[in-house]
């Protein structure tokens, strides 16, 4: 697969934490990730840790991650101890609701018996918009699930067709409609913009049929080429041209100032929602420096400074699991730099910003040009909060350099 694991130390076999990492284990968010490696196709963009029946062929399936899965909570419990109640649950992929409402119901039985779930937790599964139904949403409202995140990415045809979608363009809003009627009152869109030969018309045509669907949250990302993707392919033989960044802000303006004008406003640098009450709080835990627990092929963790990640592969991920092994295929602490380094990094990204006081001295001082530069609110500046402006969201990245 085109994803690759980050290098890392050594994770022992019992996936056993430092005491450290456990100090104050329940007194931040603690949340709870699933992967779900499975695909129905793999689309031209997209270099997740996911897997086609035909790419696996019978080397697992997924009743076999499934196994794996529960032995993984299993082992979670037995590393945590007296694991806190998840205040959040997200199952992604991949594509989630590949597995129907039963399997995600499974899947939520097995996080509820290891973790069990705090009052009032959100609980999220992605799913594709072409493999769902009114049945499907009906039935993972009535195992537990919240909230759910649509896969919808553009209403245009021809741009769906450069990203191998396979969903009609006008599902996402009708699963959309869909989720609400069967009771969910948290619903997500998910757009993606600058893929090639997309005009501002072709995003203005999204971005209504967004509105039309009534969600009350909206996220949208700049799409990326990644090496070894099928698109990088067609971009680098020069069929299709690279997404200029120029273009990609202004298409970012026009999302902000479409949803704003909606009534949606912006709480991270990519997402919008109509009220704090929609913000997805399981990734806010994320972006605060939460502890999370990553459960699947290729997850990701972190408790208290400790960070991990698992073997990718579902087959060796289960048999693993199934040899009593943490599927951790490495791991790394966070020095007191790296941490700070990351909330800066994760933070500034939030309508709330940073505080000022995380920076060292010439930190400071840089906020302050940036501030001259029009890159964080002056006003927000002064009351001791770093909190950047529409251009500053165009220029995070660069503008945590200059911080840091």
């Amino acid at each position: 697969m085109a994803s690759t694991l980050p290098s890392g130390d050594p994770a022992p076999a019992d996936g056993a934490l430092p005491a450290s990492a456990l100090a104050g284990l329940g007194a931040r968010p603690f949340g709870v990730y699933v992967h779900v490696p499975f695909c129905a196709t793999r689309c031209g963009y997209c270099d997740f840790n996911t897997y086609t029946a035909g790419e696996l062929g019978t080397s697992a399936s997924p009743a076999s991650w499934l196994a794996g899965l529960r032995a993984e909570l299993g082992l979670a419990a037995r590393v945590l101890g007296a694991p806190p109640a998840a205040d959040t649950v997200f199952v992604g992929g991949g594509t989630p609701s590949l597995l129907g409402a039963d399997g995600l119901a499974e899947v939520l039985t097995a996080v509820r018996d290891t973790f069990g779930l705090a009052p009032g937790a959100e609980v999220t599964t992605e799913s594709n918009p072409e493999s769902t139904s009114p049945e499907f949403f009906a039935g993972i409202r009535a195992a537990g699930y919240t909230r759910v995140s649509l896969g919808m990415q553009s209403a245009a045809r021809h741009v769906l067709a450069i990203l191998e979608r396979q969903h009609r363009p006008g599902r996402p809003v009708a699963a959309a409609i869909e989720a609400a009627e069967a009771g969910f009152e948290q619903v997500s869109l998910d757009l993606i913009y600058g893929t090639p030969g997309e005009t501002r018309d072709d995003l203005a045509a999204s971005l209504d049929a967004v509105l039309a669907a009534g969600v009350g949250h909206v996220s949208a990302y700049a799409l990326i080429v990644e090496e070894g993707t099928a698109l990088a392919r067609r971009i680098n033989l020069g069929e299709l041209p690279m997404p200029e960044d120029d273009l990609l802000a202004e298409y970012y303006e026009q999302i902000d100032d479409v949803l704003t004008g909606a009534g949606l406003s912006w709480y991270e640098v990519s997402n919008w929602a109509a009220s704090p009450r929609e913000r997805c709080r399981h990734n806010l835990g994320y972006w605060l420096g939460g502890d999370w627990w990553g459960a699947g092929p290729g997850a990701h963790s972190h408790v208290g400074g400790v960070r991990w990640w698992n073997v990718k592969h579902p087959a060796r991920y289960a048999n693993t699991l199934a040899e009593g092994n943490s599927p951790a295929a490495g791991r790394e602490t966070l020095s007191a730099p790296d941490r700070t380094l990351e909330r800066v990094l994760l933070e500034l990204r939030l309508v709330d910003g940073l505080p000022v006081e995380v920076l060292a001295p010439d930190g400071r001082r840089a906020a302050g040009e940036a501030a001259s530069d029009g890159l964080l609110e002056s006003a927000a500046l002064a009351e001791g909060r770093c909190v950047l402006t529409r251009r500053g969201r165009l220029l995070a990245d660069a503008l945590v350099r200059r911080l840091t």
